[in-house]
C-alpha cells in the first residue's frame, strides 16, 4: 500500500536500488540520521524497511540488533521483536515502533517521514 505522499517529507538515502543493496547487507540494520530522526533502516529478503531506531521499551537502538526470517527486527537489550512492515510489537509487551515507508523511484531511494500536524490558528 503505498503511502500518501502529502502525508510525508521523502528523502533520497541511496542514488539507486543497487547502491541500497551494496551498502546495506541483506539480513542487515544500518543507523541512519533522516530529517532529524534517527531511523533502523533493514534489508530483508522481503525488501527494505525502516522503523525509528529507538526501541519503544526503553529507548535501545534497534540497528544494533539483530533481523530473522519473520521480517522482525530483534532489540538487543531485552528481545523485543517488531514486524518491519507494520512497526507492530509481536507480543503485546510494549508499545509498536514508528514505522516509515520506504519507495524505490527512477533516481533512487527514499524514506517518507511523518509531517507533524501544525496547531491550528
Amino acid at each position: 500500500m503505498a503511502a500518501s505522499p502529502a502525508l510525508y517529507t521523502w528523502h533520497k538515502i541511496f542514488s539507486s536500488e543497487q547502491e541500497a543493496k551494496a551498502q546495506v547487507a541483506l539480513r542487515q540494520l544500518l543507523r541512519l540520521e533522516v530529517d532529524g530522526r534517527t531511523i533502523c533502516l533493514a534489508h530483508t529478503a522481503k525488501g527494505f524497511f525502516a522503523l525509528d531506531d529507538a526501541c519503544p521499551h526503553l529507548g535501545h537502538s534497534l540497528s544494533r540488533g539483530t533481523t530473522n526470517y519473520l521480517n522482525e527486527v530483534i532489540c538487543p537489550w531485552h528481545s523485543y521483536r517488531f514486524d518491519l512492515e507494520s512497526g507492530r510489537e509481536c507480543e503485546y509487551r510494549t508499545r509498536n515502533a514508528v514505522q516509515h515507508p520506504i519507495e524505490f523511484r527512477d533516481d533512487g531511494m527514499y524514506i517518507g517521514i511523518r509531517q507533524q500536524s501544525l496547531p491550528a490558528g
